[in-house]
């Protein structure tokens, strides 16, 4: 059974309030919860019926909901920093976008379509590419064998008790937390 992780280390992070963080970590906490109910289910349907075939279908929007929060609160720190353009990152960065400003006004840019959802940036270690990709819901979307390294959450719960529709302001909270020396682990 999967277990909730605390993140209460990062209550009194800038840009975000105490309440907006604990409402995040209880909605986390919610998918871990649901993803245990589906494991204990799959396990009493037999497979091939109606009812199991659903609860599979599930399973991968609750089990993509703990994943890809985890990753989101990892990668927050009350730290200020900035990436180290200098960095294996950084260079791959710089190469493929110009520059960390490209970069960013690219991964920004994507963060501030409309709609619900992520904004994660890939690397592809097939072909050594990095991508800045909408992924609409948990459970599709994803870049199949590419490896997440930067998650920003960009569904309204992230967001819109402190900043209401200023989806931008959000955004720019979020770059000043971002934990780059994380970033840089999940790229080696």
């Amino acid at each position: 059974m999967y277990k909730v992780n605390n993140y209460s280390h990062l209550i009194g992070l800038e840009g975000f309030s105490e309440q907006l963080l604990k409402n995040h970590f209880s909605l986390y906490e919610g998918y871990v919860n649901n993803t245990n109910k589906l494991l204990e289910l799959l396990d009493q349907k037999e497979p091939g019926t109606i009812e199991y075939s659903e609860l599979q279908r599930r399973f991968g929007w609750e089990w993509n909901g703990i994943r890809l929060h985890e990753l989101y609160f990892e990668n927050l720190t009350k730290e200020s920093n900035d990436p180290d353009e200098t960095s294996s990152l950084g260079k791959k960065i710089t190469k493929i976008y110009g520059s960390y400003e490209n970069w960013k006004k690219n991964f920004i840019s994507v963060g501030s379509m409309r709609g619900i959802g992520w904004v994660i940036l890939y690397h592809d270690p097939i072909a050594n590419e990095l991508f800045n990709v909408w992924v609409n819901e948990h459970d599709s979307g994803h870049l199949a064998s590419c490896k997440p390294l930067l998650i920003m959450d960009v569904f309204e719960h992230a967001f819109m008790l402190d900043y209401g529709t200023k989806r931008a302001d959000y955004i720019n909270a979020f770059f000043k937390t971002i934990k780059w020396e994380e970033i840089q682990k999940r790229f080696e």
